[in-house]
Order: structure tokens, then C-alpha cells, then sequence
């Protein structure tokens, strides 16, 4: 998954401009003079204005870095990023729609851990099992299937390869969905304390 900011860029044109004019001046006018400093003052002002309606700020996509405040936290969401990206790439490239759709999934669930740990980072080291072996592992295999699709390659080991990653792309998705539910069980426990509160409360007010 990227994650892209879009930024103004300042154009350099106007810049341009007013070193050229600076220069120009200095070789025509006697700039140690008041009245030739502020005519080309002026003329600078001017030669900017134009450089800024010439080539306006454009806006520049750039990529954004993970800043949770703990290190930690930010090195595995940087891994799972570069993962995820890797993983988009292997679902780009290959062409078989059941297996497109379990990878999808997993880069849904993906998406979904990265966005919760980056607002939550102390719910980090409840993924860390899933940064260093289940989301690595799945590239990994994803990666073999996909050069053996790329070369065309086949026989029987390689038809074994591609039967045992389809029959097991699904089951791995819904691994990363169910980490990815865990990551709200203290949420969801919570919530039912609160309710259970809740309904007790109005119980003693006879509202319920």
C-alpha cells in the first residue's frame, strides 16, 4: 500500500526572471544609483509576477513516512508497507481470478493492521508475528507462484507448486483478516462492558 501526500511544489521560473533582469540591469543601468536600484526593484517584482502566471505551483505527489513515535512501531509498519506493495505487484501479475481475489483480501487485511497500528502504536507488538513470518511468507510463495506463471513453466512439481497455493491462498486471507479482527478484541471488550453498565444503570432507574 503507498501512502502519497500531495505537496506544492514553488517553480523555479520566477526565480529565473529576476536573476536575468538583476543581471541585465547591471549591465545597462548604474545601479549604485537610488533611481536605477528602484527601477529595477520594480522590473524584478514584475519579471517574478510574470514567471509566477508563466508557471504556476504544481502539486507534487510524495511519499510519506510512518511518525508514530515509536520507532519500533514505525520500522514494522515500513515493513509491512514495502510487503504490501510487493503484494499488489504479484496481484497485478497474475492472472488467475480466484487467486487475484484471496490476494486482494490480503492486501485489504494488510491495509487494514497498518492503518489501525499507525493510530494505535502500542498495538504494535501484537503484529509482530504477522510483519516477520505470515505477511513475508505469503510474498515468498506468492513469488514462486508468479515466476512459474511468467516462465510457463510445467511438469509435475510445478503443477504441485501452483495447486497448494491456490488451495491455500484463501485460508491465508482469512489468517490476515482474523489478526486484523484481534487487534479490536480490547475495543470490543470494552464496548460490551460499557453496555453491560449501561443496561444495569437504567435497570436501577426502571428504564429498562
Amino acid at each position: 500500500m503507498s501512502r502519497w501526500i500531495e505537496k506544492k511544489e514553488n517553480p523555479v521560473l520566477p526565480v529565473y526572471f529576476v536573476g536575468i533582469i538583476w543581471l541585465i540591469c547591471g549591465l545597462i543601468l548604474p545601479i549604485y544609483k537610488l533611481w536605477a536600484l528602484i527601477l529595477t526593484a520594480l522590473l524584478s517584482a514584475a519579471g517574478y509576477g510574470l514567471g509566477k502566471i508563466l508557471c504556476p505551483k504544481r502539486l507534487k505527489r510524495v511519499e510519506q513516512d510512518f511518525m508514530t513515535g515509536s520507532e519500533d512501531a514505525d520500522e514494522m509498519l515500513r515493513t509491512i508497507d514495502e510487503l504490501l506493495k510487493k503484494l499488489k505487484e504479484l496481484n497485478d501479475a497474475i492472472p488467475d481470478d480466484e487467486l487475484s481475489a484471496a490476494i486482494t483480501r490480503m492486501e485489504k487485511a494488510g491495509a487494514g493492521i497498518l492503518s489501525e497500528v499507525e493510530s494505535h502504536p502500542e498495538k504494535a507488538r501484537q503484529i509482530r508475528r504477522f510483519t516477520n513470518y505470515y505477511l513475508p511468507d505469503a510474498v515468498k510463495i506468492l513469488t514462486a507462484y508468479a515466476e512459474l506463471e511468467k516462465r510457463g513453466v510445467s511438469g509435475e512439481n510445478a503443477d504441485t507448486v501452483r495447486r497448494q497455493v491456490a488451495d491455500n491462498a484463501a485460508s491465508i486471507a482469512k489468517a490476515f483478516e482474523n489478526h486484523l479482527d484481534s487487534l479490536f478484541e480490547g475495543e470490543a471488550l470494552d464496548i460490551s462492558t460499557d453496555l453491560e453498565v449501561l443496561q444495569n444503570f437504567l435497570k436501577g432507574q426502571g428504564l429498562n
